[in-house]
């Protein structure tokens, strides 16, 4: 048995560990396994938030990104940053009505701000559809690092089933409270990681950054630069919007927001958070050294590239600290989406058709549910064949189409009813759906210009905008005679 997988293991053991302990002295109801008894303070939210968000799409798909398409990856620096931004107005008022309340879910807060239980379903339906592509790319990402780490001693699907198994085990048992200690240990290790390589390489291969950049110019010139078509400026500028826009409406990080003690923590981490994205930037360098290093790397393969740099240049001990750290990058985020799934299946699809469940009932029924998500991900996981950054922003382009219903709700005097929210949510939707599965690209029509490089997802948003506005209008006289009544 080789160093780098005994260290890989290691990290294995140490998640389960952890999560294992954090439940000690508590009694997993549903208020304590969904939201942390909403008692976190600043730096457990801190942690949360960040282990949802930097994701094995950082550690992987970031590299991947630069590797395989150079300066378009640049929209993960500009997308994060302008989310980070808005929470800080966006985040507050939302965990006070969720208090207020005693909210757990995304679902929840939709149904109570529309008196709606129904536009409540519908909003889960979307998180779930939309959290399945997230937990495979935690998974995907998983089988990469922990067959790369050991030198091919475990096939990529052993790792997903080692990995699968793992998470099951600790989020049922100890739930928020275990994501939340384990994402302070995978926080370090990726800090550690991604810094260490960000500056090691450049210099060790090129002596320096400009170097580097100057290498990758010559091999490939112009490929640190926005192209003219397809990842085009008008791809970029649509891209970051859609993300941004979306960057709070995932079900599991909506859902973290609750497990805050009070809403300054928001404010904290939005001036602390956008610090984070500068290990972003040093997963880029990685991906750019790889470029020149590890030429070769097409389809999903580029996801390799971290990875395949790092064995090049590292003893195996090393590559093994790599791969720990990599694997905390899936199991953190990956116990937060099963979490947050498993709640909104058991929360807001079977409660609300059986009123009479309890809390207890209801938790009982959410680690049920539990180990059903985990094998529909991994079957998913061991038959797809998209890169990571595909599967995230498949996710981004259902979730997003929640925000305009979202942010009206916040208004002293909300606009829209329930019937126009979800109207829009479904037209949304319907469209991303449509043309994701028809194959409708508006790249097929070279007559629009720049505007067919638009992101497929800003189009649905659009599509949802319109129909919201025209259901407002319609619905209106309908609200204003039931009121008068």
């Amino acid at each position: 048995m080789n160093a780098a997988l005994i260290i890989t293991g290691a990290a294995f053991a140490a998640a389960l560990g952890l999560g294992l302990r954090a439940r000690s002295g508590r009694q997993m109801g549903l208020e304590q396994w969904t939201v942390g008894g909403r008692g976190f303070g600043t730096a457990l939210v801190f942690l949360l938030m960040a282990g949802e968000i930097y994701t094995t799409f950082t550690f992987l798909g970031g590299s991947g990104i630069a590797y395989g398409k150079g300066g378009p990856a640049y929209y993960i620096l500009c997308y994060l940053t302008l989310g980070y931004v808005t929470s800080y107005w966006l985040l507050p008022p939302v965990w006070r009505y969720a208090k207020e309340r005693g909210l757990y879910t995304q679902p929840d807060f939709f149904a109570a701000k529309y008196d709606s239980p129904a536009l409540g379903m519908l909003v889960a339906l979307v998180g779930i559809v939309a959290l399945v592509p997230y937990l495979v790319l935690q998974f995907k990402g998983l089988g990469i690092i922990v067959a790369t780490a050991s030198y091919g001693a475990i096939t990529p699907a052993a790792a997903v089933w080692i990995g699968a198994a793992a998470v099951t085990v600790y989020v049922v048992v100890s739930g928020v409270h275990g994501s939340a200690w384990t994402a302070a240990l995978k926080d370090v290790g990726i800090l550690f990681v991604v810094v260490f390589l960000g500056i090691y390489l450049p210099f060790h291969y090129f002596g320096g950054y400009e170097a580097m950049f100057q290498a990758i110019e010559a091999r490939k010139p112009g490929f640190l630069a926005l192209p003219a078509d397809g990842q085009s400026p008008t791809w970029f500028a649509t891209t970051t919007l859609l993300t941004a826009l979306g960057a709070y409406m995932w079900p599991h990080t909506f859902g973290s927001l609750y497990t805050a003690r009070e809403p300054r923590s928001f404010r904290r981490n939005a001036a602390l958070l956008p610090l984070y994205q500068l290990i972003n930037l040093f997963v880029f360098i990685i991906g750019f050294v790889a470029v020149v290093q590890v030429p070769g790397l097409t389809g999903p393969n580029v996801d390799l590239a971290l990875f395949k740099v790092s064995l090049e240049s590292f003893p195996p001990w090393f590559v093994g600290v790599i791969g720990a750290t990599g694997v905390l990058t899936a199991l953190v985020p990956g116990s937060m989406i099963l979490i947050a799934g498993a709640t909104l299946m058991a929360n807001n699809i079977v409660r609300p058709l059986r009123p009479g469940m309890t809390d207890a009932a209801t938790a009982r029924l959410a680690k049920i549910f539990v180990p059903v998500m985990v094998l529909v991900c991994v079957g998913f996981t061991l038959s797809g064949g998209d890169t990571i950054v595909q599967l995230l922003l498949m996710g981004y382009n259902f979730v997003t189409q929640l925000f305009p219903c979202f942010l009206t709700s916040l208004m002293r005097r909300n606009p829209l009813d329930r019937r126009a929210a979800a109207a829009g949510i479904l037209a949304g939707v319907g469209t991303v759906a449509l043309t994701t599965l028809g194959g409708i690209s508006l790249s097929a029509w070279p007559q629009l210009g720049p505007l067919r490089d638009v992101n497929v997802g800003v189009l649905a948003l659009v599509v949802n905008l319109i129909v919201t506005v025209l259901a407002a209008r319609l619905f209106q006289p309908v609200a204003r005679a039931q009121a008068a009544e």
